[in-house]
């Protein structure tokens, strides 16, 4: 999932393992939203990137929720929910993003819930660099080594 997506694959991850559903095998979570806090260093730092800026981001917040408190609910906030049992992620993040410390935060959480992560933060990538690999090397190299990931994970899964 990239962006919300991220958010939303592992949200799926956590529903089915609450409701003994059949799990996702991999997270593979592209710069996620994972928590509600606008006053990070990225969002700081990065607040007038484009094509994601912060204002950007209270917008759709303003747009989504009818009380902005309502993003502190666990399936917003990641950094809040119980991540135990998931399955292993690959998180790629992009460095001039405002999410670049969502993605930090939730692959800490992760590890701390002792789920397998692993993370690679593009430098001078901006978020949505990960779907332009017809024009961009970085989000080419990003894609293969996520994939890899993935395929990887699933072999591991198929020769038990």
């Amino acid at each position: 999932g990239e962006s919300a997506g991220g958010n939303l694959a592992a949200n799926v991850a956590i529903a089915a393992r609450d409701n003994g559903w059949t799990e996702p095998k991999h997270m593979l979570l592209v710069y996620p939203v994972a928590q509600p806090n606008m006053k990070t260093p990225s969002y700081i730092q990065y607040a007038d990137a484009a094509p994601l800026s912060k204002a950007a981001m209270s917008w759709f917040v303003k747009h989504t929720f009818s009380d902005p408190e309502q993003a502190k609910d666990p399936r917003i906030n990641l950094t809040a929910a119980d991540l135990r049992g998931l399955p292993p992620a690959t998180l790629v993040l992009a460095q001039i993003d405002p999410l670049q410390d969502d993605g930090h935060m939730l692959s800490d959480k992760l590890r701390d819930s002792d789920v397998s992560v692993e993370l690679r933060m593009y430098e001078g990538a901006a978020h949505e660099f990960f779907g332009m690999a017809d024009v961009n090397s970085d989000a080419k190299a990003a894609q293969t080594w996520a994939f890899d990931r993935l395929k990887a994970d699933l072999s591991r899964l198929a020769s038990r």
